[in-house]
Formats: C-alpha cells, structure tokens, sequence
C-alpha cells in the first residue's frame, strides 16, 4: 500500500487513464454499461488493496487499526477529517472537505467520480476485514456538504 506519491497524486493518475477507458466503454456499449464495468474494476481493485493493507497475520485488523491509516488518505491536505468516535467495534467520522472531489471535478469527472473513489471505501473494507461495515448516506461527491462516515465491526 505504501506508495512514494500522496494517495491524491495515485488516484489523479488512475483517474486519467480510467477516464480514456470509461469514453470508449460509453461510445461502444453506453452509458450504463460503462459505469458497471468501471465500478467492478474499481471495487475489485479496493477490495485487492484492503487485502494488501490488511497484510498476512492470525488476527483481522479492527477499527482501532483502520483509523491509523487515515493519514494515508489525508496526506498532502487531501481530506479535512471531523473525528466522532473511534473504538475497536465503531469508527465514525465527517469528511469537511475533500480534495479527490476537487481534482475530479477540475478533470471533468463529475459523472463518475463517485465511482472512482466513494465506491472503494465500503470495498476497502471487505479486503481489510469483511467484519468491518461502512454506512454512509452522503457525499460531498454526489453535492452533500460533508461526507459521513459509519464503520462498525462485528
């Protein structure tokens, strides 16, 4: 997972090339089945890299663990994180501000950013620890004012 570049410099990158990917898919077989395929790939991709950042040990990770990767994703001024609880079993937080929406928009890829990003996070979670849940019912992607974060763990 440990990458020399900041996880917004990762993701502008992918978000370039995914971007000439999803044009042809949309010319060749639409609109929908553009975004299925992109949000597969995508999901497929969390759910590798939750795996990767889970690493080999007995014990699945908890909430504890996962909250010490945010500055992964905070890095470089990223995301502007409002913490609310952190526990083993619960994770909860507000995202103020994020700059992946930013650089989405300011690439022209309003129609499928949330694709791009809001979609790895809950698959994140099934590589890391499948017993690790996300609830989220906004995004500053989708035109919310934050973004709320649930995690639980069973």
């Amino acid at each position: 997972m440990s990458s020399p570049l900041p996880m917004l410099e990762v993701r502008r990158i992918e978000a370039a090339i995914l971007k000439e990917i999803y044009d042809v898919l949309k010319e060749r077989h639409g609109v929908d089945e553009a975004k299925a395929v992109l949000t597969e790939a995508v999901i497929n991709s969390a759910i590798a890299q939750g795996e990767s950042i889970r690493g080999e040990g007995d014990e699945l990770p908890d909430l504890e663990d996962f909250a010490d990767l945010i500055p992964l994703w905070e890095a470089g001024g990223a995301l502007e994180v409002e913490m609310l609880h952190r526990s083993p079993t619960k994770l909860d937080f507000n995202i103020r501000r994020c700059k992946f929406s930013e650089m989405y928009a300011e690439m022209g890829l309003e129609e499928i950013g949330h694709l791009l990003s809001c979609n790895r996070d809950g698959a994140l979670c099934t590589g890391y620890n499948p017993d690790i849940k996300l609830t989220r019912s906004q995004t500053i992607m989708q035109g919310a004012p934050y973004c709320d974060f649930r995690f639980t763990k069973s």
